[in-house]
């Protein structure tokens, strides 16, 4: 019977005001960390780019063949930035929760590695540069060999 009472009781209150969604990666700390993500992510943001980057706009007076060409080229943009905002989170749940002091001794550049990689993502997304998402690309590749080199 309080069960029940309790069960209304927190059920109004959530119609009231909803509960919000917590996200976290792990603070148990689960010990579940991998690269993959941040290197598909970055591999994302490179191929997007390229596809950006080959786009032909139509000629003038096609209005269908340009409404084409625009909403192709926002959905890429759109799914490029959105795999650079994921590949700089999956970095920043490796640097904040997997690496640990004794990491840092053995890496001294880790965190300017980090740092510098998150600020790439940011450069990747916020641009449609070949270089740029290769640079990305090739820093995640680094981070993923450390990374390994530390699960040894």
């Amino acid at each position: 019977m309080m069960k029940a009472i309790i069960g209304k009781l927190l059920r109004a209150v959530d119609s009231v005001s909803k509960p919000k969604v917590a996200y976290a990666h792990c603070d148990i700390p689960c010990g579940v960390y991998e690269t993959d993500s941040a290197t598909h992510a970055a591999h994302t943001v490179y191929v997007l780019t390229e596809k950006l980057l080959k786009l032909e706009p139509p000629g003038q007076g096609d209005e269908k063949a340009r409404l084409a060409y625009v909403h192709a080229a926002a959905r890429m943009t759109e799914t490029k930035e959105k795999f650079a905002q994921i590949c700089k989170q999956e970095l920043l749940i490796l640097w904040t929760d997997y690496f640990k002091p004794e990491h840092l001794q053995k890496y001294p550049n880790l965190h300017d590695t980090f740092w510098k990689a998150a600020k790439q993502c940011s450069t990747a997304k916020r641009e449609v540069n070949l270089e740029a998402a290769q640079k990305l690309k090739d820093m995640v590749a680094e981070i993923a060999r450390i990374f390994a080199e530390t699960k040894k």
